[in-house]
């Protein structure tokens, strides 16, 4: 009977959708679903970003606020901190944050306060998705046992799934509604009325067999960038030191039409996946003794990038014979992407780290993060102009923004590092590039 209820529900898209947490992948998707026809509810513990939201203030570059204000406007979308609207939810999309901690083992921690939540106001009829990345096992593991023990049996009463969040800040091409989504449920069942609630607002919605399966497939994801990353991070390294540019290799590779897949190296990685998503899996095999050599070796090539860099940058002042004591460095850029604010596990700020202990003056510029909070200080952006390019020792680009303008800044700066190649159609003796 619920089965029948349920379904009727969303071909008539009459569910009641809540969606809690609401930073890079919750709002969009609630604003999605609204667009959907769904009667949406974002919740989050952070009272400033709800507070915003429901004023129709996007926080969130991808959406725009005259959008969120729309729908705020036809009481499609609604923003609370109170857990109790789960009561009436038919739906929720769990999107939390699942950071690493230092010791680089999984935080689910948020993901249990949600179920703990959920479990509250858990009734018949509802369906449960995990969205937040995680390792293989944690939705058959965490959620399902904390939900059964209210008595309710999921496939029957019920209904969880796992479906992978595969969102791209900034991607003008992709988003929330184009980009495939995968489904795995505890049972066909849930399989089936996940994919069902999804299909409303998501162009194609991909089955597959179980929740381990759905919950591998974006670690392969992000274990593969990750990877691969890391292998042309090691090509860039061994080209300097045979004195070729790996930009000039890297393009003519690609000129291959198959058995080669373009990837560019980097000061590191960032984000909110990419640095962070390989290390679950390799958690997860460590605890059935097994060592995940290929994303801990990519690791380690990828984390020491920001420290190669600031090497880079010693020999350009070297070349001046300035040392990085006493040195003024101008850092362009401090977001992990071009043109997005978001510095999550951003390679700028562990370069911006290594300069200042070794007693550099860093200033920085980027019009997307106006601020910049680091142990013991915050640096606020600097408008660019010829007297700071000028002042600098030498100018760092580490985020390679399309507003950057690279003729003026190569006449200007006296020396430029370029781990981005934003240089490319130039040569000059000032350039040292990765």
């Amino acid at each position: 009977m619920e089965v029948a209820f349920l379904r009727e529900k969303i071909s008539t898209r009459s569910l009641r959708v809540a969606v809690i947490g609401l930073g890079y992948v919750g709002l969009p998707l609630a604003v999605r679903f609204a667009e959907a026809g769904y009667q949406v509810t974002g919740i989050d513990v952070d009272e400033e970003k709800v507070d915003q939201a429901n004023h129709g203030k996007s926080y969130i570059p991808d959406i725009a606020s005259s959008t969120l204000q729309k729908l705020l406007d036809t009481k499609r979308l609604s923003f609370t901190t109170d857990y109790a609207v789960l009561g009436d939810s038919d739906a929720v999309s769990i999107c939390v944050p699942t950071p690493l901690r230092k010791t680089r083992d999984p935080d689910i921690s948020y993901i249990v306060a949600a179920t703990q939540e959920i479990r509250k106001y858990l009734h018949p009829g509802q369906i449960i998705v995990l969205e937040s990345t995680t390792y293989p096992g944690t939705t058959d593991e965490v959620l399902l046992p904390e939900l059964e023990a209210t008595g309710l049996r999921a496939g029957t009463d019920f209904f969880l799934a796992f479906s992978p969040e595969r969102v791209d800040p900034g991607n003008a091409n992709f988003g929330i509604g184009n980009t495939p989504k995968i489904v795995g449920g505890v049972t066909p069942t849930c399989t089936e009325l996940a994919q069902s609630f999804y299909e409303q607002a998501i162009e194609q919605v991909i089955p597959v067999s179980s929740t381990r399966s759905a919950e591998m497939v974006k670690l392969l994801e992000n274990t593969f960038r990750a990877v691969n990353i890391g292998l042309v991070n090691e090509i860039a390294i061994m080209c300097s030191k045979l004195r070729i540019n790996v930009w000039e290799v890297i393009d003519a590779a690609s000129t291959k039409p198959f058995g080669y897949m373009r990837f560019l190296p980097g000061p590191g990685l960032g984000g909110h996946c990419i640095p962070i998503d390989p290390h679950y899996l390799s958690w997860k095999l460590k605890i059935l003794n097994y060592t995940a050599r290929f994303i801990e070796l990519a690791s380690e090539i990828n984390s020491s990038m920001p420290h190669y860099v600031v090497e880079k940058i010693s020999e350009a002042l070297n070349e001046q014979r300035r040392s990085l004591n006493g040195a003024s460095i101008l850092v362009l850029g401090v977001a992990y992407k071009r043109n997005v604010g978001d510095v999550r596990e951003s390679p700028a700020i562990d370069i911006i780290e290594r300069l200042l202990e070794r007693k550099a003056t860093v200033l920085y510029n980027d019009e997307y993060v106006p601020s910049l909070a680091l142990p013991g200080q915050t640096l606020f952006s600097q408008p660019l102009s010829d007297g700071l390019l000028q002042a600098a020792d030498c100018v760092v680009v580490a985020t390679d923004h399309s507003y950057y303008d690279v003729p003026w800044i190569l006449r200007t700066a006296r020396c430029l590092v370029d781990t981005r190649n934003i240089t490319r159609d130039h040569n000059n003796e000032k350039i040292y590039r990765l």
